[in-house]
């Protein structure tokens, strides 16, 4: 079935263009959905031929097939990328084992969830094998999947000929399919990082299931080539239509919209087996145009393009600048495509054709001992692979290895400085910490506020990540440039610092205070002093990604919370061009905070989105620099004296900067 391999290359690079930060394909995403749908379907088809030909199923006879299959590439991949990150990122070593182990086990999805990893994350650095949650789902697919299947074919019962019992047991499979969807749906929350949504087994067992439904009512086996011209032509136009589906699904939608864990996904999981329905049939033209090479010749490859398209990307990306530089870009998917070849001839294809045992019988017999070595490779044979068949080898090596070399090099800052992307799309990292300070630059002179005292005594600061380096002996190792000592500066003697990574007004992460929580314990402890909320990055993207509470409604919770005492929020802003945390969501935030305070009194804006300079941000678009946090630090204090002064009355202007 050769037009499955064009649709598994189609496939495979959706996901590489997401990773990448590519504009045209924001939910490539999908691509992983794809794939589940059709290996649901070409696992059923195998195992019910083996039924209806034997009467059984040899499930360990098909585990061992699995394992050859996907086990070796893997190893190999988690042995290249620990090594890789030894010599290279070294630092990130450490975060990694935890990650590989779960790999080794198949239970990356998993250990995300419960770690609290989340996949639309961007701060922090991305781990290499954040892609790997999705052979996780397969592979525990693999394990039950035939257990559940022999009982479904062993008792429902057949009345009439094995089709309609199939059909029967289809209608199972697809209950089965619509209960895992009413689980994402149900579960998935507006505003909620959906990592749980998107990574569990439970959720996204539906996308496997309807491909193996499709499996029991139209199995390859029982379809020919002896079909009228209109039954042809109707499905070619189901497979075109699907295929029509899954690309408008990802242009058009966002790993971020509500829609595609509510029933998109879905579709995308119906489009698939349209398109696969027409692919697998030996009649139809869209299954021989999908089929032709260079399609046929990198789905084949697909699995390999997978496991090495994330640590490429994230590897050799530089963390300097945001945005895509199509040359790296350009150079990143062609050692991916290098290293899958060279996966596929020296790993995957000579394993699943026996060349590890027969290498292994040469050694244990002591023939490799008596005869040397062999002049035919024993991991390996000439069928498609020797003479005119590996011209391509010494290419795919002189391109993986000075590619992978070179922009390493750029990304770690060990070559010569130059452009690069900061952003590749979601990532498994730590949601929204802090990270760690980069080195020291001199600012550029900032604007000043005319320095004065005010009247606030006592100050409750609460603020989200972009406040941690406020506080932090990391990025501010002298002390007098710390917030508690600038508040100190303008006349504040009681400083409250209430700073959490992930704070919002609303949400809560992992059971911490929300912004609310914080102002009722405070209120409730009996604290009457002023108010500085830096708040919003958070707040911006929780909308974005549609909670049901809005940047106004936000903003009126945070008032109410804190009474009549003075207020001064900080305003927000981000480098980054898409996304929830793009700057087009900080601008509607920084607008919403304008409109508020004309309808308090006693709230004050300080502008830090008209004075923050480019330079000051760090790789992530969010967080800062040590110059950016010093002179953010001494500039809220400079703002409150403004807006709250020491000899008497509140700024005239709501807006100070």
């Amino acid at each position: 079935m050769p037009g499955l391999d064009g649709l598994r290359a189609l496939a495979v690079f959706a996901v590489v263009a997401y990773h990448l930060g590519l504009g045209w394909a924001p939910a490539g995403l999908l691509g992983v959905g794809v794939f589940f749908t059709l290996s649901g379907y070409l696992i059923t088809d195998l195992l019910l031929a083996q039924w209806d030909g034997a009467g059984r199923l040899a499930l360990g006879n098909f585990w061992v097939r699995r394992a050859r299959r996907l086990l070796p590439a893997l190893f190999v991949m988690l042995a290249v990328v620990v090594v890789w990150v030894a010599l290279l990122h070294r630092s990130e070593l450490g975060s990694l084992w935890g990650a590989v182990g779960a790999a080794v086990l198949y239970v990356s999805n998993w250990f995300d969830v419960f770690q609290h990893f989340s996949y639309f994350a961007r701060f922090g650095p991305p781990s290499p094998l954040g892609h790997l949650w999705s052979l996780a789902i397969e592979e525990q697919f693999y394990l039950v999947w035939p257990w559940l299947l022999w009982l479904g074919l062993r008792y429902v019962r057949e009345r009439r000929s094995a089709i309609s019992g199939h059909a029967r047991l289809a209608g199972v499979t697809l209950s089965a399919a619509g209960i895992s969807a009413l689980a994402m749906a149900l579960l998935y929350q507006p505003g909620v990082d959906p990592t749980r949504v998107y990574d569990g087994t439970d959720t996204r067992a539906f996308a496997l299931l309807f491909g193996a439904a499709l499996a029991m009512v139209w199995p390859s086996r029982r379809l020919t080539t002896r079909v009228g011209q209109v039954a042809r032509r109707l499905l070619d136009g189901i497979g075109v239509a699907g295929l029509v589906i899954i690309g408008l699904l990802i242009w058009l939608t966002t790993q971020y919209s509500p829609f595609l864990y509510r029933g998109g996904i879905v579709l995308l999981s119906i489009a698939t087996m349209m398109t696969i329905s027409a692919l697998v049939h030996p009649a139809t033209r869209l299954g021989n145009a999908l089929g032709r090479e260079p399609l046929r010749w990198l789905g084949v490859r697909s699995y390999a393009i997978y496991l090495w398209q994330f640590p490429v990307i994230t590897l050799t990306t530089p963390t300097t600048e945001s945005g895509v530089n199509p040359l790296r870009a350009v150079v990143q998917v062609g050692a991916i495509v290098a290293l899958a070849a060279l996966s596929w001839t020296f790993v995957e294809k000579p394993i699943r054709q026996g060349g590890l045992g027969r290498l292994w019988a040469r050694v244990s017999s002591g023939e490799w001992r008596r005869t040397g070595m062999p002049r035919r490779p024993m991991l390996g044979d000439r069928r498609g692979g020797g003479g005119r068949g590996r011209w391509w080898l010494p290419v795919a090596v002189a391109v993986a290895v000075p590619a992978l070399v070179g922009i390493t090099l750029v990304s770690t800052g060990l070559g010569s400085s130059g452009g690069g992307t900061g952003a590749v799309g979601p990532t498994h990292g730590a949601p929204r910490p802090i990270p760690p300070p980069p080195a020291t630059t001199a600012p550029a002179p900032p604007p000043t506020i005319p320095v004065t005292t005010s009247s606030c005594r006592a100050v409750a600061h609460i603020g989200d990540s972009t406040s941690e380096g406020l506080t932090s002996a990391s990025y501010l190792p002298d002390p007098s440039q710390r917030i508690d000592a600038q508040y100190a500066r303008v006349g504040v003697t009681s400083f409250d610092s209430e700073i959490s990574g992930a704070r919002s007004v609303i949400e809560r992460y992992k059971n911490e205070p929300n912004a609310e929580d914080v102002a009722h314990r405070l209120t409730a402890q009996g604290y009457h002093g002023c108010w500085v909320l830096a708040l919003g990055t958070n707040e911006a993207a929780d909308v974005a990604v549609g909670s049901s509470v809005g940047l106004s409604d936000r903003v009126d919770r945070m008032m109410a919370d804190v009474g009549n005492a003075p207020v001064l929020w900080v305003n927000v802003k981000s480098l980054l061009g898409t996304g929830p945390y793009a700057e087009n969501n900080m601008a509607d935030w920084d607008n919403a905070l304008v409109k508020a305070c004309a309808k308090y009194p006693n709230m004050r804006i300080f502008d830090w989105a008209s004075v923050v300079s480019d330079s000051w941000f760090i790789s992530d678009g969010i967080h800062f620099t040590t110059p950016g946090y010093a002179t953010r630090s001494r500039m809220i204090a400079d703002a409150l004296a403004t807006a709250f002064p020491s000899t008497g009355g509140e700024s005239p202007s709501c807006v100070v900067r």
